[in-house]
């Protein structure tokens, strides 16, 4: 038996260390802190003065940085196609107010292939439509339940304004400060990708049956909603919370020790050291208070970070992306249960670019299992049980 032969045999639980694919769309490096997306470092695309989160949506989907008419023409796309049909909002006026917004916004991309899925999966045009459909829509989705949930009609999208200053005017009905939503942009960049994760290989998997891309990122939301993936930004703003001050850090880290416990926003499957996006977002968090004022969460978040560098670092446990994302957004004054619907208009980016790419090798996902079951067992009818 051949050791690649051995290898498939062995179980590993949640797959973990085992190849499902071939891309060429984002690499990662958990020793060193590495993350490219299509061979740029993601901290090359951040820092560069003119990117935007649609540029870097169009490297990943296209597989290249687009020139300025191609940029152009992508973004005028989107500006049109960001208003919703009535019959969505209408739908989504009758969810319930306490319902979340992870469950609000699957339910609305799902709804969105009831208007526009044709599964003409071997037309360009219908790829492009749909990617052009599900960035521009799904902004305007998480807004809208936002607005309706407090009682109060949706705002139209602004055709004057970019991605995320029309995102931050939706949803709080302001123009914001152009700092914020310069900050909110980068924000996005840094959730556009990360190879394949839970909500990326739940999308892959969906992808691979054929069903329509609409079909595709409602399962990628479904899979982001939980706390270990990207719901863990609304608990880490919940933990900082109940501590409630910088002396409160040891105990709550030894008793979390004690008792085994997972400390959010720590930990990483794949990185070792720190989450190069967490770096990014701390200094995007600095600046943010610097302009508009402090948080005192953050002063327990860069203690706590150096207590769990401390006790845990020698383990590779050190922070990640969503340790500082919750705190740049509640700054820009957005709802905590709106911090992971804001992670998936981010990550639609990066689902749509693994679909795309999966259309063009396509195998239906269908991995074994090893059956650890009973063999034999007589049936019992169910008047002798």
């Amino acid at each position: 038996m051949t050791v690649s032969s051995i290898n498939a045999c062995e179980y590993m639980p949640g797959l973990e260390g085992i190849p499902a694919a071939r891309s060429k769309i984002s690499f990662v490096d958990g020793k060193q802190g590495i993350l490219e997306y299509r061979g740029i470092p993601v901290e090359e695309i951040a820092k560069a003065p003119s990117t935007t989160f649609l540029e870097t949506a169009y490297l990943l989907i296209w597989g290249k940085l687009p020139t300025r008419v191609e940029l152009h023409e992508f973004e005028s796309d989107i500006r049109y196609h960001r208003r919703v049909k009535y019959r969505i909002r209408d739908m989504m006026k009758c969810f319930p107010e306490s319902g979340h917004p992870m469950d609000a916004l699957q339910a609305s991309a799902a709804a969105l292939g009831l208007f526009y899925s044709r599964r003409a999966l071997d037309d360009p045009q219908y790829i492009r439509q749909a990617v052009v459909r599900l960035l521009a829509k799904i902004p305007t989705m998480v807004a809208a339940f936002q607005l309706i949930r407090e009682g109060n009609d949706p705002i139209q999208p602004n055709d004057d304004l970019d991605y995320s200053t029309n995102f931050l005017y939706m949803l709080t009905e302001r123009i914001p400060d152009p700092l914020a939503a310069r900050i909110f942009d980068i924000c996005l960049t840094l959730h556009a990708e990360h190879t394949i994760n839970a909500s990326t290989f739940s999308a892959m998997v969906t992808a691979s049956t054929l069903t329509d891309p609409y079909a595709v990122v409602a399962s990628a939301v479904g899979t982001l909603a939980g706390p270990l993936h990207g719901g863990a930004n609304e608990e880490v703003i919940a933990m900082l919370e109940d501590m409630g001050s910088p002396e409160n850090i040891r105990p709550y880290i030894d008793r979390c020790l004690a008792e085994k416990k997972r400390i959010m926003g720590f930990g990483h499957r794949v990185y070792k050291v720190k989450d190069p996006r967490a770096s990014i977002l701390q200094g995007l968090a600095e600046q943010l208070f610097n302009k508009i004022g402090h948080d005192r969460l953050y002063d327990i978040a860069v203690e706590m970070e150096h207590v769990v560098e401390e006790k845990l670092g020698h383990k590779g446990i050190y922070a990640n992306v969503d340790f500082y994302s919750g705190l740049v957004y509640r700054r820009l004054g957005i709802p905590t249960d709106l911090f992971t619907p804001i992670f998936a208009i981010a990550r639609v980016a990066g689902w749509l670019a693994h679909w795309k790419e999966q259309l063009a090798v396509n195998r239906i996902f269908r991995p074994t299992q090893q059956y650890i079951g009973q063999h034999g067992l007589p049936y019992v009818p169910v008047t002798e049980r």
